[in-house]
């Protein structure tokens, strides 16, 4: 009599290698089931230091790691480079962008965000966004080229508005961002031009609400100020952009006349939205949309009528289920997306073996913010209560988080020397441009 054929283990299709990706996979890696990871990258990136790449601190590799490499001793996990462009939850499958189906038996999708710009997105071109190697890239020779662009301009005007740069949004990105540019004209180049000097750069932070840093107390949102202060950044509160074209931007106080400002270098940190495959995913399931565009899930973060398939990280409106509390909105962080990981991947593990998933809770852990050189913010919850502090300490605080948290024993060492080496000589070693892209560049008049 043959051996009867062997059970089918269950099959798990995760979509995106971000944050809430990555630790799906790492907490199935003891469990009897067959995952298939999909991803439009080969990389997992480490946004948390992707401006330190936008702004020539630190090269591509020492922020991100091969896919492949990162499951090369997981044998549950199959990786493929490929998009999911369709969901198909009756049939239990997702299409991807070759045509080809992937059948699942349990989905767990994490694809992210992207930039908004409010419905104006005819402002991408003059002032990208921040989520992206490529973007990094494309800012990072933005920046560059604009001092070169100066140092050729005859006319006193233009050279100004090359030398004038604006990060619009307050947030960490946009403190950090503005803290960083600030440090390469002050720090990093002077000596390096003869006939301009790049510490007479300006660097503007605009930000729409009353204070920068939101999500931080009062307090350690004035610190922050304070600290892009003495860096040299302009910080404007209340200040609503209105128009965005090649020559700069125009602004709106929050008293006032709007104003213009002349700038040829603008970066992007105010607005975020979810994937566009959250509207996949609505579409197949028939789930809600905030205005942002995330699914709106139930507390065990899977979507409504559809236990089978779970949304995790920046693409799910989640709340945080703590018992004798009413629900609470989860920040778009990437400790919240790690922590919804290994939610969903308890949760499935709970389905297989019959037994009732769990709500999501997330534990707050705190937010930190680097502002530049010795400069930063750093609001912690602790079992004793709130712990804020600012300046030297937070720095050296949030230097060693992020190394700690860094994937993988090379990038670690290789970022912790780069740092090291730029604290003492204040230089930045990846300040190179393989190609000038036209549109990033105009071409400036010649010195008579």
């Amino acid at each position: 009599m043959p051996a009867p054929a062997p059970a089918q283990r269950p099959r798990i299709v995760i979509v995106g290698c971000g944050f809430g990706g990555l630790e799906t996979a790492r907490a199935l890696r003891h469990a009897p089931v067959d995952i298939t990871l999909v991803d439009r990258t080969n990389h997992h990136l480490f946004q948390p230091l992707l401006y330190q790449v936008a702004t020539a601190g630190l090269s591509a590799p020492a922020i991100a790691a091969p896919v492949r490499h990162l499951f090369r001793k997981q044998a549950n996990v199959t990786t493929l480079l490929a998009e999911v462009v369709g969901i198909d939850a009756a049939a239990r499958r997702v299409t991807l962008d070759d045509g080809s189906a992937l059948p699942y038996d349990h989905l767990v999708v994490a694809a992210g965000a992207t930039h908004s710009y409010f419905g104006r997105d005819d402002w991408a071109p003059f002032a990208p966004g921040l989520k992206t190697l490529e973007d990094a890239f494309g800012i990072r020779r933005r920046i560059l080229v604009a001092f070169e662009a100066a140092e050729k301009e005859a006319d006193a005007a233009r050279r100004d508005d090359w030398l004038t740069f604006v990060v619009i949004g307050g947030g960490p990105t946009g403190v950090e961002m503005a803290g960083t540019m600030a440090e390469i004209a002050r720090q990093t180049l002077p000596g390096e031009f003869r006939r301009i000097d790049p510490a007479s750069a300006r660097v503007l932070l605009l930000e729409g609400s009353p204070r920068v840093l939101q999500a931080m107390p009062p307090a350690l949102s004035e610190r922050a100020c304070e600290q892009l202060a003495r860096l040299g950044v302009e910080v404007r509160t209340g200040a609503r952009v209105t128009a965005i074209d090649a020559d700069g931007l125009q602004v709106q106080p929050a008293e006032g006349e709007p104003y213009r400002i002349g700038s040829r270098c603008i970066v992007w940190a105010a607005g975020v939205a979810a994937s566009p495959l959250g509207r996949a995913v609505a579409q197949a399931t028939g789930a809600a949309l905030d205005r942002a565009g995330r699914v709106q899930v139930e507390p065990d973060l899977a979507v409504p009528g559809h236990p089978a398939i779970s949304v995790i990280g920046d693409l799910a409106a989640a709340r945080s289920h703590v018992p004798g509390r009413e629900p609470e909105p989860v920040p778009g962080v990437s400790p919240a997306a790690k922590q919804m990981g290994r939610t969903a991947a308890a949760n499935i593990l709970r389905r297989i073996a019959g037994e009732p998933t769990r709500a999501f809770r997330y534990r707050d852990y705190g937010n930190l913010a680097t502002i530049g050189r010795n400069a930063a913010v750093v609001d912690l919850t602790t079992p004793f209560g709130r712990l804020q502090f600012s300046g030297y300490p937070a720095w050296l605080f949030w230097l060693f988080a992020h190394i700690y948290f860094l994937i993988g024993f090379r990038n670690r060492l290789v970022v912790l020397i780069d740092w090291a080496w730029a604290y003492w000589s204040r230089d930045r070693h990846a300040r190179v441009v393989a190609e000038v892209d036209p549109s990033s560049a105009p071409a400036a008049r010649a010195p008579h």
